[in-house]
């Protein structure tokens, strides 16, 4: 039955379906493994208008993205979980990445620019920004209590999605539902 429904969505999709043919909830029978963690929203929600400093220094805030799917992580250097999710995270970036669909990591509480530069170079990523929200206004807007968590922005800016906890992000399931959700968005 499962691969029924994915047959049927990827012929929606390939076919040049609505947005109606394919919803939240055929996306939804798309996931497996970790990404079965993953809570796709029957409404898109809004998103923290609060700054958070990029990577090159000045000020951005989640409306910067508009106009892409978004994956949204929120970490820091001192989680565990993220040290194990982050390769996953830049796999994905290195994979799905471009004009429609962008990987945003930000590093939230304190986290000290030399240390997340560290963390990264640690693992090999170099394909993630390093943005910061050192006193956690964007996360403690957006109800994140805990870490790793990860929110799928539409490209309205709106979150459609939300998986608490590590997640291997480069793992099939998880590009199938990204995918899905990335050519929802553009009608392709």
């Amino acid at each position: 039955m499962k691969f029924i429904r994915s047959l049927v969505l990827y012929m929606a999709l390939g076919l040049g379906a609505n947005g109606a043919l394919a919803d939240m909830t055929d996306i939804a029978a798309l996931r497996e493994g970790d990404m079965k963690k993953l809570n796709l929203h029957s409404e898109p929600k809004e998103v923290s208008q609060a700054a958070f400093i990029h990577e090159n220094g000045g000020d951005a805030t989640l409306a910067d993205f508009k106009g892409k799917t978004v994956l949204l992580n929120f970490w820091a250097v001192w989680c565990g979980p993220c040290k194990i999710e982050m390769p996953f995270l830049s796999q994905l970036q290195s994979d799905l990445g471009g004009d429609s669909f962008e990987v945003v990591t930000l590093a939230t509480s304190r986290n000290p620019p030399p240390a997340m530069a560290r963390f990264f170079e640690e693992r090999g990523i170099d394909n993630l920004p390093l943005h910061r929200d050192p006193q956690g206004a964007v996360a403690r807007e957006m109800g994140v209590f805990g870490l790793p968590v990860t929110v799928i922005l539409n490209p309205q800016g709106q979150e459609i999605g939300r998986l608490t906890g590590e997640a291997d992000w480069s793992s099939d399931s998880a590009k199938q539902v990204l995918q899905a959700v990335i050519q929802e968005a553009t009608g392709s």
